[in-house]
């Protein structure tokens, strides 16, 4: 352009710019969602944490993805097969690119999967989903993933797995995912801010390999207690709401304002207690001196399991929206036992375990747990707390946010978990039991990929051997009868206890529908108008 002929080009192209701002303006959609739990990341790697997971599968793919109700469908992998027993091969999509609009390759893919178990500082690692697993590359489409044993279940690890950018993740650190700097995915969201505890921004990605979703522009707020985040959809400040209180749900359901979603999740909510250590740091006899771990005797723990009124957690304090659990997921998902239920309240029985195992008059124990990471968790764990005292065991509650909580229920003491009883829930990432099974309970191995969040140090060898040879199973059948029979043995020992499987409700504005998600995960992608 030469400056006599600007006017007549200036004018132009003003009216071209405000034409295109008018339609700009006309396409766009705003969606605004309350988060329930602050996310402690943007880098997808960092914690394998549903807040953290949720929000970035705006901006990061996987190379398979689940749908609602955690069915397996193609995410950057438009296909995958078995080349032998130990070999899948995964095709890759043709024609992605990164939102900086580099190519998406197989180089990306083995780097995330150098990178996805080594997160410094991780308080919860997806080292389960990796280790064993020798990814190679064939071509820039092609990935092959060999194992020393069969593995029928490798579709379901990786949907879990975020893939990231090997130009923009090359020596970046969790901060640079923080600041937006590595925060460059596939996804069908680009972030705008990340602002942890307050605000994360997205805005469409209109090269979306994918469908182009309804909304160009999402803000995600963490509103961490129940009643604000009713008082702001009530108020029209925001358009969707994720966990909603279960006091509130009765009177929603006849409001006018608004519509709510509900489905059966795939998260337990459980106790998790130390099963190694001689003296555990958080239970003393009545005076205050020091025991023996009474937790390492299984009457005890069956003696706590038999103390809690499941009964009473579900009706009153979750008020219906909750299952009595009695084992790691409920009975309609992959490898559950069909014969375990839940365990029946008896405080007479828990009474008499306890004096069979040399405890007649109980002991004092601390319990730990998150404060609104959970629907109720931190009433739930004092109603718990009632529940043990009367049997004896006079039990304080300690509740606090769930960063500081993971983190010292993790690592806290020397590099070890610290605390003795801890409340805490797992949600099955890849829909079927051996999630839990070899998280939970299978022997904590930093090397192999096991026990990544064993909080108890629980150790049982023929346990463990279940859970191996279910994993190497191909037929379904028996692997559905190995990890039932994996899941019997656990709760037969009382590994960890069960006490409930959450419902998840949402909450939308008038005129919004929210696609209930066995996963938990609350996205901008299932909102339709």
């Amino acid at each position: 352009m030469t400056m006599h002929v600007g006017r007549w080009v200036g004018a132009a192209v003003l009216a071209a710019g405000l034409a295109l701002s008018a339609v700009a303006s006309a396409d766009a959609k705003e969606l605004r969602i309350a988060l329930s739990a602050e996310p402690s990341a943007m880098d997808p790697h960092f914690h394998n944490l549903t807040p953290n997971n949720a929000l970035n599968r705006h901006v990061f793919d996987r190379l398979i993805h689940f749908d609602a109700k955690q069915n397996t469908v193609p995410g950057l992998a438009e296909s995958w097969r078995t080349v032998d027993d130990k070999t899948w091969e995964l095709k890759l999509r043709k024609g992605v690119v990164w939102h900086d609009g580099s190519p998406f390759t197989a180089d990306d893919v083995l780097f995330t999967m150098e990178r996805a178990p080594n997160v410094e500082n991780s308080p919860g690692s997806f080292n389960i989903y990796v280790k064993g697993k020798t990814f190679t590359k064939v071509d820039d489409h092609t990935v092959r993933v060999t194992t020393a044993e069969p593995y029928p279940l490798m579709p379901n690890d990786l949907t879990t797995i975020a893939i990231i950018s090997r130009k923009h993740g090359s020596n970046a650190k969790t901060e640079d995912y923080n600041s937006g700097k590595a925060a460059i995915g596939t996804g069908p969201y680009k972030l705008v801010e990340f602002v942890k505890g307050d605000r994360y921004v997205l805005e469409r990605n209109e090269a979306y390999w994918g469908p182009k979703p309804v909304w160009t522009k999402v803000t995600i707020r963490p509103i961490k207690a129940g009643p604000a985040r009713v008082a702001a959809l009530l108020a029209g400040d925001v358009d969707l709401i994720e966990e909603v209180p279960t006091t509130d749900i009765a009177k929603l359901k006849t409001d006018g304002r608004v519509a709510l979603a509900q489905g059966l999740s795939n998260r337990v909510i459980y106790f998790h207690m130390d099963h190694w250590r001689d003296e555990t740091p958080f239970i003393t006899a009545k005076d205050g001196s020091k025991i023996k771990n009474p937790l390492k005797d299984k009457r005890v723990r069956q003696a706590l399991s038999m103390a809690i009124n499941r009964d009473a957690i579900v009706d009153r304090l979750m008020e219906g929206a909750a299952v009595k659990a009695s084992q790691f997921l409920a009975d309609e998902f992959f490898g559950t036992s069909k014969t375990l239920k839940p365990v029946p309240h008896d405080a007479a029985g828990a009474k008499k375990l306890l004096a069979d195992a040399g405890f007649p008059n109980g002991f004092k124990m601390t319990l730990h747990g998150p404060n609104g990471r959970y629907t109720n968790d931190a009433r739930i764990a004092e109603a718990v707390a009632q529940m043990f005292t009367r049997i004896g065991v006079e039990t304080a509650v300690e509740t606090m946010p769930g960063a500081v909580f993971f983190r010292r229920a993790s690592t806290g003491a020397n590099g070890e978990p610290e605390f003795s009883f801890i409340l805490v829930g797992w949600g099955a990432g890849t829909g079927e039991v051996s999630s839990p099974l070899k998280s939970l309970v299978a022997t904590y191995d930093k090397a192999k990929g096991t026990g990544a969040a064993n909080r108890g140090r629980y150790s049982n060898a023929e346990l463990d051997k279940l859970i191996a040879d279910g994993l190497a199973t191909i037929d379904d059948a028996k692997r559905q009868a190995l990890f039932a029979k994996a899941s019997e043995a656990a709760m037969e020992d009382v590994a960890i206890i069960p006490t409930h499987y959450q419902f998840n409700t949402w909450g939308t504005r008038k005129g919004l529908k929210y696609e209930p998600r066995t996963d938990e995960n609350t996205l901008a992608m299932s909102v339709s108008e």
